[in-house]
């Protein structure tokens, strides 16, 4: 096993999720995974706490789309709401055996599907003082693929992501957080931007490494019917399979009112449609973790590269101030190093650096 896979472990176990004895931890992954599963199983044998492995096999989520009646399709998952409900941390591993699995799924049935399960995702991401979660990266050959890396180098840069002084970072970014919760006001203006919003400021978020892993971004909640303006993304926003390049959303009153997108525009318009909430933002996040400077097809890196943004259609978390509900979660990354963000009429960003 490499070495490096034993000190993510450590570090989610330890550090993220910060397990205790007794507790019940929940662990799921997919088989291409299986060195870091046991590895956290291990970690958590050896805290005392008792490990619950949810194994994913691949395939499997494919051929249910295809083949699952309207009953199946709105069956709500019982056991697995138990298990939730009864367990104190939940690690999720993000990898993939093929990234494609879901493409040429109708996403009427996925959104149909996200509707039923969204009460135990809204759970696990949101009931803070009941479970506490982390969802981690580990490396593989599809997302290294999609990456357009080997092997080799996708591990590197996925254990260079994470594998940081997380105290050391927390302190950088507490200080761009701190200018956040005292503003009220932000305007993103440059190539592709011209958009203002009010935000929930004192309740932005740093993620150090918690809630994810990598962590390196910090994220608000923007006010619910205060976007005003246009974006147009310079990378593909990529869910369930679907690749949609070119996005640009116009708001008005905080309503997507005007959309586009060059390539699946059809399945933008259902995500859009998924419920009532799902047209309104529910994040404003903005990267930065200094180890990840490269798009790689992967939300859970691309959301954390210095100099860029990333607006979330739908759910906004509670701990930011809520007031979005949705089965819709959807973080959409913008370039802004040919922009500049402005918080109460102060430029803090210029370029993609800092000016705090």
């Amino acid at each position: 096993m490499d070495m490096r896979t034993r000190k993510l472990a450590k570090l989610v176990v330890n550090y993220s999720v910060n397990v205790k004895p007794n507790e019940n931890v929940v662990i799921s992954g997919g088989t291409e995974a299986e060195e870091f599963i046991v590895a956290l199983y291990k970690e958590i044998i050896l805290k005392g706490a008792h490990p619950i492995l949810r194994v994913n096999l691949s395939g499997l989520n494919s051929f249910f789309y295809k083949y699952a009646k309207k009953h199946q399709i709105e069956k709500f998952p019982d056991h697995f709401d138990h298990l939730v409900k009864n367990s104190q941390k939940y690690i999720g591993i993000h990898s993939e055996s093929n990234t494609k699995e879901l493409s040429s799924v109708d996403p009427k049935k996925i959104s149909a599907r996200q509707k039923v399960v969204n009460v135990i995702s809204d759970y696990i991401v949101n009931q803070k003082d009941k479970i506490r979660r982390c969802t981690v990266g580990f490396p593989c050959d599809a997302l290294a693929q999609e990456a357009e890396m080997d092997l080799v180098d996708y591990e590197n840069f996925v254990f260079a992501s994470c594998l940081q002084d997380w105290n050391k970072l927390g302190k950088k970014m507490d200080k761009i957080l701190e200018k956040f919760k005292k503003g009220k006001k932000v305007h993103l203006i440059g190539e592709g931007v011209d958009l203002k919003f009010n935000i929930h400021g004192d309740k932005a978020v740093a993620d150090k490494g918690e809630e994810n892993m990598p962590g390196g971004e910090i994220f608000m909640a923007p006010v619910r019917e205060s976007l005003n303006g246009w974006i147009k993304f310079d990378y593909p926003a990529i869910r369930s399979g679907k690749e949609v390049t070119g996005i640009k959303l116009k708001f008005e009153n905080g309503k997507v009112s005007e959309f586009s997108a060059d390539k699946n525009e059809d399945f933008l318009k259902t995500m859009l449609k998924t419920d009532e909430n799902a047209s309104y933002v529910g994040e404003f996040g903005i990267g930065c973790n200094p180890a990840i400077n490269k798009f790689t097809k992967n939300l859970l890196f691309d959301e954390k590269i210095g100099g860029t943004i990333h607006l979330a259609l739908g759910m906004a978390y509670k701990e930011n101030g809520g007031g979005n509900d949705s089965a819709l979660h959807w973080d959409i990354v913008k370039d802004m190093k040919k922009g500049k963000i402005i918080l109460d009429g102060r430029v803090i960003q210029e370029k993609g650096v800092w000016k705090i």
